[in-house]
């Protein structure tokens, strides 16, 4: 979604909207797939959103309609283990992203405004330790002076027991190994008989990297970090430029994945 499909203000294009209709006239399964949590992806798709499935969370989850076809959950020492190394880094913000909504602690409510742009349900807690009544799939923490420099550094050790992914330019996310979009992809492709070579895919940042192995057609933005270009095999132009808009053009003049390009 961001950097993606939403351009730099967070919006997406009714040309999108417009070209949809035309895909799902030719059959094409159409899947969200976005670090996001379901409730914000499901707010900026929401006319569109029974037509489609997501992939939230980076993979923690994945629906059609509303219904859980999947998910991946962590254990509370793995929750405890990212909250006591997170202690370490100063001016981070930490964000628990469970099913029923995100959790954020009282000492932290200046960062709700930023918060609220890609988590629509959310909690202000007084303990993250304590969170008892929801599944935990994924830790998102952010940092205003990058997540690079400022977060992968102290917690690259966890790299051993937990996926480190700096999933956009203040976000980093830390889940399980196997919470990622590609696998959650995977899991339609062979729910619904779609091979890689019938499939394509469109990132810019790298929690989007195992999601571009699972496609043929694997598409990295203009605007996309480094390591995605060098993954994907293809590219197309920003999202300020309607880079997925563009490609989706292609998709329904061809009438043809196979023949795409």
């Amino acid at each position: 979604m961001d950097g993606t499909l939403l351009n730099s203000e967070g919006l997406v294009s009714t040309e999108f909207f417009e070209l949809f209709k035309e895909l799902k006239s030719l059959d094409v399964l159409f899947v969200a797939a976005s670090g996001r949590q379901y409730y914000s992806i499901r707010h900026k798709l929401g006319t569109i959103e029974k037509d489609i499935h997501i992939i939230a969370e980076n993979g923690g989850m994945t629906l059609h309609q509303g219904v859980e076809l999947a998910s991946v959950v962590m254990t509370q020492d793995n929750v405890i283990m990212i909250l006591d190394s997170c202690k370490q880094i100063e001016e981070c913000y930490i964000v628990l992203c469970g099913k029923k909504g995100a959790y954020i602690h009282r000492s932290q409510q200046e960062f709700i405004n930023t918060l609220a742009e890609y988590y629509n349900q959310f909690t202000v807690v007084d303990d993250l330790y304590a969170i008892e009544e929801d599944e935990i799939m994924k830790i998102a923490i952010y940092h205003n002076d990058g997540s690079e420099t400022n977060l992968y550094p102290h917690l690259k050790h966890l790299e051993s027991h937990l996926s480190v992914k700096v999933s956009a330019a203040n976000w980093l996310d830390v889940s399980l190994h196997q919470t990622n979009k590609g696998n959650a992809l995977e899991l339609l492709q062979k729910e619904y008989d779609i091979t890689q070579d019938e499939t394509v895919a469109i990132g810019d940042y790298n929690n989007d990297l195992e999601m571009l192995t699972k496609a043929h057609y694997s598409f990295a933005m203009e605007n996309a970090h480094p390591n995605v270009k060098k993954a994907a095999n293809y590219t197309t132009k920003s999202n300020d430029e309607n880079g997925v808009e563009y490609i989706m053009q292609k998709i329904i003049k061809a009438k043809d994945v196979s023949k795409l390009l």
